[in-house]
């Protein structure tokens, strides 16, 4: 019974971990904070989007990041129905994503609603992207 415990408690402590990644992950992008992509991505993540492509290394990602500033524009990442199915010291990990794209005190003039997909690692640093796919599921400009 106590190894149920104790399993149930790391379990609970995993997920609580992924959702911060998450979290942490739609913060970054918010904030244009690509200097601390170590803490959310593995040094060999690979990430799949339309708009970039496959790309693969922490390196390449951020670069693209960095690529797709739009001067002037600023965006709220709100992620949410997170699912997560913990393996070890892996996971596979999906959540919905709805981004508004808006300028300094204006209300957003384009929306979108993404699905992420992938999968986590647990590292010494904690739990990060090791690998994610990103599907469109509507946008909309307003």
């Amino acid at each position: 019974m106590k190894e149920d415990v104790v399993s149930m408690d790391t379990s609970v402590a995993d997920r609580i971990e992924i959702a911060d990644l998450f979290a942490r992950f739609a913060r970054l992008l918010d904030e244009k904070r690509w200097e601390d992509a170590g803490t959310v991505f593995t040094d060999d993540v690979a990430v799949h989007s339309p708009r970039g492509g496959e790309l693969r290394g922490i390196d390449k990602v951020v670069g693209f990041m960095r690529q797709s500033e739009v001067q002037g524009q600023q965006a709220q990442h709100l992620t949410t129905d997170l699912l997560v199915d913990v393996n070890g010291d892996q996971a596979a990990a999906s959540a919905y994503s709805l981004v508004f794209y808006y300028r300094d005190d204006q209300a957003p003039h384009f929306t979108g609603g993404l699905r992420m997909a992938g999968t986590v690692v647990r590292t010494p640093a904690g739990w990060r992207f090791r690998e994610q796919r990103i599907t469109p599921a509507w946008t909309r400009e307003n």
